[in-house]
């Protein structure tokens, strides 16, 4: 439901334009819709665009003990090769959570030094998540889908330095064109070594100083990392989420407005100044990495929607003015979760909130109709309120279709 929203409404963005325009003249046979648009590609190219729009507004499930957006990389793979060779509905939600266990569970097993180094977590464990998914589709035997693991193993993508451009959401739609790929290939017995994760010299160990395969392997089948997964409110970088939060908290309950406003201070994580520390972002993409940029938004709209990120809002004045006005401080003591804000008014009143944990976590979720509301929003332009409506109810019983391929039919614009 949530990756469909954001899929459709990413569908239009100039990222995605580009990329459409790109590989048009290269694609094979037109196998798969694209979400929110009337083109077809092969299936492998089809699972990277979609992969790349629904990521390209950074609007998408956040496993928050890893950082991984768990669905990107798998449904774009199934719901693409599930129109190549129809599944059921319950089949297809069957892979999808055997490709998010695996994925987090792998993400879990070198979180989060693999993450600090450098790599960008959703594309390198997210190719796992995409070949165990379409494998499973597939049919494969367990020595196949060893192998596809481990030629998934050989595909890692992304790196963090792509934070801020359209390279970002390359990576997710890369990781599911890279999963596809490696499925097709063990499905023929395509040979890989047995040992790709876990050997010396496999993928654990060469790109991550901490290994933990305990974090792969147990409570297999009793517990799910899925169940941890949460939802995007706000459109940007899940870290500035508590800022967000107290910002538009404050607002409301005071009835702020920009320039009642003499300073802002924050006091965070210091992964928040690593990831979000852009005081003067200059397109829409670096906005979702600005923690000042999000707090001024916040303040002066009441919302951080994908409208909140877009170019003219980054350049516009007021914002600029506002953003200025918030200073950011390191605090060891502060937890990813969690902010502590105070609000200087130019009459001197000071204003604080501190969030223990934002909404859109797992102890402040949000609600079917707030997911409701993020989707209508999303889809407005692309489809009819009827269209909208309808892709919205098919997404909720996914598990009664005779064909899962239905999602990508329903999602066509009129």
């Amino acid at each position: 439901m949530n990756w469909v929203g954001v899929a459709v409404g990413g569908s239009h963005d100039e990222t995605v334009n580009r990329a459409v325009a790109a590989l048009t003249p290269f694609s094979g046979p037109p196998q798969a819709n694209l979400l929110g648009r009337t083109e077809r590609f092969d299936i492998m190219n089809a699972a990277f665009i979609n992969g790349v729009s629904s990521h390209i507004f950074d609007y998408d499930d956040t496993h928050l003990k890893t950082i991984i957006h768990p669905a990107g990389p798998v449904v774009s793979a199934i719901l693409a090769y599930s129109q190549y060779r129809p599944v059921s509905g319950k089949d297809f939600l069957n892979a999808l959570v055997l490709g998010v266990e695996t994925e987090l569970r792998i993400g879990n097993a070198v979180y989060p030094n693999h993450y600090d180094v450098g790599w960008h977590i959703t594309g390198t464990c997210g190719v796992f998540g995409a070949a165990a998914a379409t494998g499973k589709l597939m049919g494969l035997s367990v020595q196949q889908m060893v192998w596809a693991l481990g030629l998934a193993a050989s595909q890692p993508v992304g790196l963090r330095e792509s934070f801020g451009s359209m390279n970002k959401s390359f990576n997710p739609g890369r990781a599911a064109a890279n999963g596809i790929f490696a499925a097709l290939l063990a499905e023929k017995n395509y040979t890989s070594s047995d040992g790709m994760i876990e050997a010396k010299r496999g993928w654990a160990n060469t790109i991550s100083t901490k290994q933990d395969y305990r974090e792969i392997t147990e409570g297999l089948g009793s517990h799910y990392e899925s169940t941890l997964n949460t939802y995007k409110p706000f459109a940007c970088g899940i870290v500035i989420h508590p800022a967000i939060d107290a910002a538009i908290q404050l607002r409301n309950q005071n009835h702020l407005t920009a320039d009642q406003i003499d300073h802002i201070d924050l006091r965070v994580h210091p992964l928040v100044i690593e990831l979000t520390g852009k005081k003067t972002p200059q397109i829409g993409l670096e906005g979702k990495f600005s923690i000042y940029h999000a707090v001024a938004i916040a303040i002066i709209d009441g919302a951080a929607g994908e409208k909140q990120f877009s170019d003219a809002k980054v350049r516009d004045p007021v914002t600029i003015a506002l953003r200025d006005k918030v200073n950011a401080i390191i605090d060891p003591s502060i937890k990813p979760e969690q902010v502590d804000m105070t609000i200087t008014l130019k009459d001197g009143r000071k204003l604080h909130k501190f969030i223990q944990h934002a909404i859109g976590s797992t102890e402040v979720p949000m609600t079917d109709q707030q997911l409701e509301k993020k989707f209508s929003d999303l889809a407005e332009g692309i489809l009819s309120p009827d269209r909208t409506r309808n892709l919205m109810d098919t997404c909720w019983h996914v598990e009664q279709l005779d064909d899962a391929g239905k999602i990508a039919m329903a999602a066509l614009p009129q």
